[in-house]
C-alpha cells in the first residue's frame, strides 16, 4: 500500500520553523535563544525536516509495523522506505540495515553477535585504545569469555599505523573494530586501506560510524566494511533510534542478543520504533543531499574559530591531526585552566570537557591520555562540535568567551596562588 500524500501544512501550523534571512533552518524553541551550541559530537538538535516527517506517525499513522492490516501495512512501507534511505547514504542494500535503539546496542550487536558467532574460528580481537566506551565495554566482556583481546596504541596525532595492525593480526584473528570518525578528536581511521588488509586476511571489519554519518563520505563496499554502527541523532536525526549494517554477501555470521519475536532478520527482536525510524530516514536523505555543503561550511567555521582562540590563547594546543579529522570538530587543550571550570564560566556556550558518555567519570579522557598528553593538559581540553546550524556569529561569541574565561580563571589561580 502506497503512504497517503500529505501536503505540508501552512507556517503558522509549523511553529518548529523560523524564517531566516541568510534561509538557514534552525530550531526556534531553544530554550535560551541567546545560547550557542557547540556540542554536536554529543547530539545534535532536530533538524525541522525530519520533525515533520515523524509528526504523521506520532498521531495518525500509529500502527505497528508488524501487524497484519491498512494501520500496519502504513507503518511497514514507512520502516521501509527509512531502511533505504538509510542504506542509500552507505552505499548498502536496505536488507543490510538492521534498526536497533542507538549505536551502543549496534556495537553490541557487531562486536558480541559476531564474535560468539566465530568463536569455532579464533578467538582473537584487534581494536584500538582510543576507541569508545560502546566498543571497549563489549570487548572487556569477551576477554571475560574467554578471546583475546589486542587493543593498539595511535600516533601522538591520533592517526593509525597500519604496519602495526598488520604485524598485528594473527591466524586465529576474527574481528578488527575501528572507529571511522573519534569522538574526542574527530580523527579519521583510513577504512578502505585497513578494510583491504583485513579483506587479504579473511578478517571480519566492524567501524563505529555514529560520528561519521552523514559528515563525511562512507562507503561500505569500497572500503570493505563487514559491520558498521550508526546513530541516528549524530546527524539531526531522533535520539533513541540507530541502525547496524550486516553485510550480506559474503553473509557475516551474528548472534543476536535480543529475543522475541524474530524482528529484523531475527537480530534484533522487539516492536519497531517508526517514528524514530522515519526521522532517521529523513535525516539520512537530507545528508546525502547537503553532506559535501556542510562539510565545507563546518570545515570553515572551525578553522576560523580555532583561528580566533589562538588569537586569544596563544598558548592553547590542538589535539588530534589538523586535516585528517571531521569537519566540525576541534578539541583544544588550555594550559593552566581545568576544563570542567572552563565549561562553567563560559556559561551559555554550549561545549564538553570530553566525551558526554564518559563526562561522569572523574579522570582524564583515555583518548588524549592515549596521545600522550599529561593529566593536566587533558583536564585542560576542550571539545567543540560545529553543526548544521550553526553560524559565524556563534564563531565569533564563542571564542570571545572562551577568550575571556581563561583569562578569568588565569587570574584567579594566580590570586589563588599569591594568597597561599
Amino acid at each position: 500500500m502506497r503512504l497517503p500524500i500529505r501536503r505540508p501544512l501552512p507556517d503558522a501550523k509549523r511553529p518548529w520553523l523560523r524564517k531566516e534571512t541568510d534561509t538557514t533552518i534552525r530550531p526556534s524553541n531553544a530554550p535560551m535563544s541567546s545560547a550557542i551550541y557547540l556540542d554536536n559530537h554529543a547530539t545534535t538538535p532536530l533538524d525541522p525536516r525530519v520533525l515533520e516527517a515523524m509528526l504523521p506517525y506520532l498521531t495518525e499513522h500509529f500502527g505497528n509495523p508488524s501487524s497484519n492490516h491498512l494501520f500496519g501495512w502504513v507503518a511497514r512501507e514507512a520502516v521501509e522506505k527509512a531502511r533505504e534511505e538509510v542504506a542509500a547514504l552507505v552505499n548498502a542494500s536496505p536488507e543490510e540495515i538492521i534498526f536497533t535503539g542507538g549505536a551502543t546496542e549496534s556495537n553490541n550487536l557487531a562486536l558480541l553477535g559476531a564474535a560468539r558467532a566465530l568463536a569455532g574460528r579464533g578467538r582473537h580481537i584487534v581494536s584500538y585504545v582510543t576507541e569508545h566506551k560502546a566498543v571497549l565495554d563489549p570487548l572487556k566482556v569477551l576477554a571475560g569469555e574467554g578471546f583475546d583481546v589486542t587493543l593498539l596504541p595511535v600516533e601522538r596525532d591520533g592517526l593509525h599505523d597500519l604496519g602495526l595492525l598488520e604485524r598485528s593480526l594473527r591466524p586465529d584473528t576474527v574481528l578488527v573494530s575501528v572507529m571511522a570518525a573519534n569522538n574526542e578528536i574527530g580523527v579519521l581511521a583510513p577504512l578502505e586501506e585497513i578494510g583491504a588488509l583485513c579483506a587479504e586476511r579473511g578478517v571480519l571489519l566492524h567501524t563505529d560510524a555514529a560520528q561519521a554519518l552523514g559528515k563525511i563520505p562512507l562507503d561500505v563496499r569500497r572500503t570493505r566494511i563487514a559491520l558498521a554502527s550508526f546513530s541516528a541523532h549524530k546527524l539531526h536525526g531522533p535520539r533513541g533510534v540507530g541502525a547496524l549494517f550486516v553485510r550480506r554477501k559474503p553473509r557475516v555470521p551474528l548472534q543476536p542478543l535480543v529475543h522475541g519475536g524474530g524482528h529484523e532478520r531475527g537480530l534484533r527482536s522487539g516492536t519497531l520504533n517508526t517514528p524514530g525510524i522515519v526521522g532517521f530516514g529523513a535525516a539520512c536523505h537530507i545528508a546525502a543531499k547537503e553532506m559535501a555543503s556542510e562539510a565545507q561550511r563546518a570545515r570553515a567555521l572551525r578553522d576560523r574559530l580555532l583561528r580566533a582562540i589562538l588569537e586569544r590563547v596563544p598558548d592553547a594546543v590542538l589535539n588530534g591531526h589538523p586535516v585528517q579529522r571531521l569537519p566540525g570538530n576541534l578539541n583544544v587543550s588550555f594550559p593552566g585552566v581545568e576544563g570542567e571550570s572552563l565549561v562553567t564560566h563560559l556559561g551559555d556556550v554550549a561545549v564538553s570537557s570530553s566525551s558526554a558518555c564518559t563526562s561522569s567519570l572523574r579522570e582524564p579522557s583515555h583518548v588524549l591520555k592515549a596521545l600522550g598528553l599529561s593529566d593536566e593538559m587533558a583536564y585542560a581540553a576542550l571539545r567543540f562540535g560545529i553543526g548544521r546550524f550553526n553560524t559565524e556569529d556563534d564563531i565569533v561569541r564563542a571564542a570571545e568567551r572562551v577568550g575571556n574565561a581563561v583569562s578569568a580563571l588565569r587570574e584567579l589561580g594566580r590570586a589563588s596562588a599569591s594568597s597561599a
